[in-house]
């Protein structure tokens, strides 16, 4: 592959289920090199498995990236010059490269039933032959003969004609280096099925070829698929690409990442409130490294600056709490009023405290808000529960534990009959957490009680729970008519 052709990538999930981590990272990985490069990343959808593959999997997927920010120049739902971009949509150029490669003699009907290969198998292990695929029985049957049979309706396969004198199959890997297979190994495996459907193998490399696929930037696990896939590329007389195969993602147990370690789907990581900026961030660490050194990369940073010589070949190590770190920055990072457009206020309409477009309140109110829920923020599913006690109008959900501890218990009537004077000399113009503060403080004092009972009380009278946001800002955001109205609504439970 010439260092001066433009950079051309893609990915190609399986639309079989979710799109997990190791698909998402391999998204990411694809989507940095094009942008790094000035080249294009085409997502495709490798549909052929008709009973796995559904549409509704294919939205999930697209869901998915979506939310990555992972922006495609070519395939579903962009179009492009090398479309379809649904393998079930192109059916016919399978079709086509296959009779190519029959009329050049270099693939070949086979016609062994599943018993015949499987006594073949079993001969050549009794014998000890060290080379123990596919026997090439059919492979010089006469083009007529096997012409006539095809015709007769006999079953059969298409097999690609692995030339006898190949010699070592060597995959240039720009994360392994060179990978020597021996070609001695390969047999004349199948390309298309006896249901006309092809392999994957057949596949991949007409579509990689027919797109002007440059770099394949994959998993591992497909290395061991890459000396066969080789042999259509030169069958088909098609430059091979620059493949690129990183290491496999696993638990912080060692083992191969599975849902027994937690989530490992990117929707789901979603819906648990990670921010899309972050996940890509942790995840394009999984493997790959700025200088050593840096854990915060900014996806512009990240699409500037990746390359394919950082991609280590070990295994990575999938870390929760290094992810929740680096959420956490992105979340400090954010100025209030990006906190408040990015992720409160969408939060707040997600959960239905807030309608889109119809706003309950005035700009200066959410900023205010966003200063209290922003440092308690970790996950964007906490902004609904920091924030759901300042919807509820007079009428605030109590939580009983809470009342129990700190509303039925001796002094908590007194505590909220002395915060309703206090606060009730304030004027409105003057309701700000500042003077509320002002207002609360001396009442322990005052009444003989200790500042944690009375401020407990006061908390859950005003906010239904003893854990919230400080006092006086909350009472801000409340505004003074609803305080007060909530205070004679707790004053029933007191003991």
């Amino acid at each position: 592959m010439s260092s001066t052709t433009p950079v051309r990538v893609r990915f190609a999930p399986s639309p079989t289920g979710k799109l997990h981590i190791g698909g998402a990272r391999t998204a990411i990985y694809n989507w940095a090199f094009a942008r790094a490069h000035g080249g294009t990343f085409i997502l495709r959808i490798d549909d052929t498995d008709p009973t796995r593959s559904t549409e509704e999997n294919t939205q999930v997927i697209l869901r998915a990236m979506r939310w990555l920010g992972l922006d495609w120049d070519e395939g579903p739902e962009v179009g492009g010059e090398f479309g379809p971009y649904r393998q079930t949509d192109r059916m016919q150029l399978y079709a086509d490269a296959a009779r190519r490669l029959a009329e050049q003699g270099k693939a070949y009907p086979c016609f062994c039933s599943a018993e015949r290969l499987a006594a073949d198998k079993a001969a050549a292990q009794a014998r000890k032959d060290p080379f123990q695929g596919y026997q090439r029985t059919c492979r010089d049957i006469d083009p007529a003969e096997a012409a006539s049979r095809i015709a007769a309706g006999e079953p059969h396969v298409w097999r690609i004609k692995v030339p006898l004198g190949r010699g070592d199959v060597t995959v240039r890997d720009a994360v392994h280096g060179d990978v020597v297979f021996d070609a001695k190994e390969l047999d004349d495996f199948v390309i298309i099925r006896t249901d006309g459907t092809p392999t994957y193998n057949f596949a991949t490399v007409v579509d990689d070829a027919a797109m002007g696929i440059t770099h394949v930037i994959r998993g591992d696990d497909h290395l061991s698929n890459t000396p066969r896939q080789v042999m259509v590329y030169e069958a088909l007389g098609a430059p091979v690409p620059t493949f690129a195969h990183i290491s496999m993602i696993l638990g912080p147990d060692g083992k191969k990442l599975s849902k027994r370690h937690g989530a490992t789907s990117v929707e789901e990581y979603r819906d648990a409130g990670y921010l899309s900026d972050a996940f890509v961030n942790y995840l394009a660490l999984l493997g790959w490294s700025l200088d050593g050194e840096t854990t915060i990369v900014p996806r512009d940073v990240l699409a500037r600056e990746f390359s394919l010589d950082h991609v280590s070949k070990n295994p990575a190590t999938f870390d929760p709490k290094k992810l929740d770190w680096i959420n956490n920055h992105y979340l400090d990072a954010m100025t209030e009023e990006d906190f408040t457009s990015q992720v409160m206020l969408p939060e707040l309409v997600r959960s239905g405290l807030e309608v889109a477009g119809s706003l309950v309140h005035d700009p200066g109110w959410y900023l205010a808000l966003a200063a209290v829920a922003k440092p308690r923020t970790k996950l964007l599913t906490d902004v609904a529960p920091i924030c759901r006690f300042l919807y509820e109008g007079d009428d605030v959900t109590f939580d009983e534990r809470s009342v129990a501890k700190n509303l039925a218990k001796e002094g908590a009537r007194e505590a909220l009959v002395a915060a309703r004077e206090a606060l009730g000399t304030i004027d409105e113009a003057g309701w700000k957490a500042e003077a509320i503060d002002a207002a609360l403080d001396p009442i322990p004092e005052g009444i003989g009680l200790s500042k944690r009972k009375v401020f407990q009380a006061v908390r859950v009278a005003e906010c239904g729970s003893q854990v919230s946001p400080p006092l006086g800002a909350s009472l801000e955001l409340l505004g003074k008519a609803t305080t007060l109205a909530r205070i004679e609504r707790a004053l029933p439970l007191t003991a």
